[in-house]
């Protein structure tokens, strides 16, 4: 499963609340009733929509990729760097 935040939202929900506040800000209802509804804070709904805010569900999931991704390629850096060093150790120990 994905990063998840303190009380638990995947990024796909966020985006999914972010959007619908922004729906029920359509509607005429103010970002503090929204918020409210969703039971999240204006101080968490303003820090997700600078950092999900642009994003659309399959962006989400790319970025998601993306990390996992990342986190494999560090993976083998950290592995292969420590072959190497041992590697070096053993051709030192050699002459």
């Amino acid at each position: 499963m994905g990063k998840r935040g303190p009380k638990g939202y995947s990024a796909e929900k966020i985006v999914g609340i972010l959007r619908a506040i922004e729906v029920a800000q359509g509607e005429g209802k103010t970002v503090k009733e929204a918020v409210v509804e969703h039971g999240v804070t204006e101080q968490t709904f303003y820090r997700w929509r600078r950092q999900y805010g642009s994003m659309q569900a399959d962006d989400v999931k790319r970025l998601k990729e993306l990390e996992k991704e990342n986190q494999r390629l560090k993976k083998l850096v950290a592995e292969l760097s420590l072959d190497k060093d041992i590697l070096q150790k053993a051709l030192k120990g050699k002459h």
